[in-house]
């Protein structure tokens, strides 16, 4: 082996140390960011202590209140100072404290989506004591549309989007033409 070959081959063995070790680094730093950041040392049951509207609500877990946005539906504004109330927003906000107040719940995460969005809240999946998943019977009943995040898949978008089907061709809740026709985006009337 030539000597220039010998420095060729000694500074890429240096350069995949390098790198390896910032990845490695990189990967501490992130899994002690993550696990400060990781309230949940468990999935379980939790009772729910708000419902800030039809898709967050509050839980007291592992000792703190932690604000959860359900993943996978959206429902009509009632709460966001920056927006009007939406048509079926109150509603929604109603079916949403009746499904929820005061109840325990069980939390599923979803690792094809991630623990956290972006305003640090939790994310997850929310089933009654019935063992009903609460986004899809929202969006069956047609308090709540199917939500796809950024075009990002998630474990029950499958049911989700059936439900959202089913509700627009029965007209339930804001599909009917008697409330908002589907255009939730218009005020509350």
């Amino acid at each position: 082996m030539t000597p220039r070959a010998s420095r060729k081959k000694t500074l890429g063995i240096l350069m995949a140390l390098v790198f390896a070790s910032l990845s490695l680094y990189r990967g501490l730093t992130l899994q002690q960011q993550s696990s400060a950041q990781t309230p949940i040392t468990a999935l379980g049951t939790y009772r729910v202590e708000q419902v800030v509207d039809g898709d967050t609500i509050e839980l007291k877990v592992d000792g703190r209140l932690q604000k959860i946005r359900l993943i996978g539906m959206d429902t009509p504004e009632v709460v966001d100072p920056r927006k009007v109330v939406q048509c079926f927003g109150r509603e929604a906000s109603a079916q949403a404290h009746r499904l929820l107040e005061g109840k325990t719940v069980r939390l599923e995460y979803d690792v094809q989506v991630g623990e956290r969005d972006k305003y640090g809240r939790l994310l997850g999946y929310v089933f009654l004591p019935d063992d009903t998943n609460y986004a899809e019977k929202m969006i069956r009943d047609g308090y709540a549309r199917e939500y796809t995040y950024q075009g990002q898949a998630y474990k029950y978008q499958a049911n989700f989007k059936a439900a959202e089907a089913e509700a627009q061709q029965a007209s339930r809740g804001f599909w009917s033409p008697n409330t908002c026709d589907g255009d939730t985006k218009q005020s509350a009337k």
